[in-house]
């Protein structure tokens, strides 16, 4: 994907400090140089939510929806910035993740929501979240810098040229994926405790999630992990600072009984997908199945690859070689051809039309020249199937194109129609909630309720315990079942 950097000169930063001067942070108190109104911000969010929600879908929870909802309301309003109009949504994504865009924007995958063990865990990323937006700090961190990539793709490209042909990121995404500094987040945390605690929850809980985190970071699942943990401080600092933060707010607020509300959040995250989503394309054997589109095709051996709502990507560890698949432009193979073309000034070497396992296609391999002399070669393979063109495209340096020519030709070819009804009808992961009926470790009550041994682990850690934790009658646990 590329990557959008904001370039401003210093004679055009001069003249847009002097046009928006200094604003009074609503947090600290303090004056800053910052590069945009209130109501600039507030444009910011709105045109950046449509292309967040785009890209990932929102998840159809209606329960779980109005629940966050109503909490995060609750919470903006014994805030710094209570008069933004704020919107809270869940987002269809297995990434554990949370993130906020300026204006009142605050987004939760499901991924997130299913590691939360109580509704006080929930509610101090909740108050993190907001805290981004009421210290302003993405309207900070547009004096710096967007980042312009997602996922593992960013790191197996080596040649630049071939990211021109990733699907660019929004605008919208690039906000919400801002990395922040350390002493963002530790202040995010400062609020977190703040908000949440104003609105009656113990924020000591959201230590507990934080070790949940690191944990996971641990077992190897570094890349679902949120930016707001790997750019802050260690954990044991991280997690002192917060439960002082959270004992003294407790006192100044005379919470004697803060709430916890373990059992009802554990009820409210019943059924919940967990994972990939089979509707929304999976791998297996090697072999990409899209059960909703009712196509497959394979991918070459060795080769990473990524499943995003706009592209099916792939590429070898070698990283000099990127292909994908996504939806065409066009009403006909021929319009769709010329429009590719077009898009990535491509000087057509040669083209044809074709058939891939009974479906029209048209094939083409075509040349884009480089400034600096090189070139790059394009083979790609338009196939129409029931109503939509799909094109594959391989995408190499012209001298080592000949080296993955017949990977790029084995996935392409062998696109069709899914017929395996299996893999049509397979059902998604989701969590479900079992009460344990006699005292016994976490470990033997996930055994009773037939939970793999390799999947036990990942469940301690899904339940933010050890697996030698004792567990008395009538606890509430989590499994993962269809």
């Amino acid at each position: 994907m590329k990557t959008h950097t904001l370039k401003i000169s210093f004679t055009m930063l001069l003249g847009l400090v002097l046009i928006s001067g200094c604003a009074r942070n609503p947090v600290t108190g303090k004056r800053q140089i910052v590069l945009m109104s209130e109501a600039q911000e507030i444009s910011m969010g709105q045109q950046s939510d449509p292309e967040i929600v785009a890209f990932f879908g929102v998840y159809n929870d209606p329960e779980l929806q109005k629940f966050i909802t109503e909490k995060g309301l609750e919470m903006a309003a014994v805030s710094h910035r209570p008069n933004l109009a704020y919107e809270f949504k869940i987002v269809d994504s297995p990434v554990i993740n949370a993130f906020a865009v300026p204006g009142g924007f605050v987004y939760f995958t499901r991924g997130i929501m299913a590691h939360f063990n109580n509704e006080a865990e929930f509610a101090g990323v909740l108050g993190h979240e907001i805290g981004h937006i009421t210290a302003r700090h993405s309207v900070i961190q547009q004096r710096n810098t967007l980042l312009g990539q997602i996922g593992m793709m960013a790191g197996i490209i080596f040649i630049p040229q071939l990211g021109e042909f990733i699907e660019p990121m929004s605008q919208g995404m690039q906000i919400a994926l801002l990395s922040f500094g350390r002493d963002a987040e530790r202040q995010s945390d400062k609020l977190g405790v703040e908000y949440s605690s104003r609105i009656g929850y113990d924020a000591t809980e959201m230590a507990g999630f934080f070790e949940t985190l690191e944990r996971k970071q641990a077992e190897g699942g570094g890349s679902e992990i949120p930016e707001f943990l790997s750019t802050h401080p260690s954990p044991v600092e991280r997690n002192a600072t917060v439960a002082k933060l959270a004992e003294d707010w407790k006192k100044k607020l005379d919470l004697e009984d803060p709430k916890i509300n373990r059992e009802s959040y554990l009820r409210r995250i019943e059924g919940l997908v967990f994972g990939e989503d089979p509707k929304q394309g999976f791998v297996e054997a090697n072999v990409f199945y899209h059960p909703v589109l009712k196509f497959q095709f394979p991918i070459p051996t060795g080769w990473n690859h990524q499943n995003t709502p706009q592209q099916v990507q792939m590429a070898p560890k070698s990283g000099d070689a990127i292909m994908m698949l996504s939806l065409a432009a066009g009403k006909s193979l021929d319009e769709a051809a010329r429009q590719i073309l077009e898009q990535y000034k491509l000087e057509v070497v040669e083209s044809k039309k074709e058939t891939v396992n009974g479906l029209s296609a048209i094939t083409m391999i075509a040349d884009q020249k480089q400034e600096d002399g090189n070139t790059i070669r394009v083979l790609s393979y338009l196939i129409q199937f029931e109503n939509y063109i799909y094109n594959i495209m391989g995408v190499s340096e012209l001298g080592k194109f000949s080296n993955y020519q017949q990977a790029f030709t084995g996935t392409m070819r062998n696109f069709k129609e899914l017929k395996d009804s299996e893999k049509l009808n397979r059902k998604p992961d989701v969590v479900r909630i079992k009460t344990v009926v006699n005292p016994m470790t976490l470990e033997a009550a996930l055994l009773s309720f037939r939970m793999p041994k390799e999947k036990l682990n990942e469940l301690a850690i899904l339940n933010g315990m050890d697996l030698n934790d004792r567990l008395t009658k009538g606890t509430l646990i989590k499994v993962i079942d269809k």
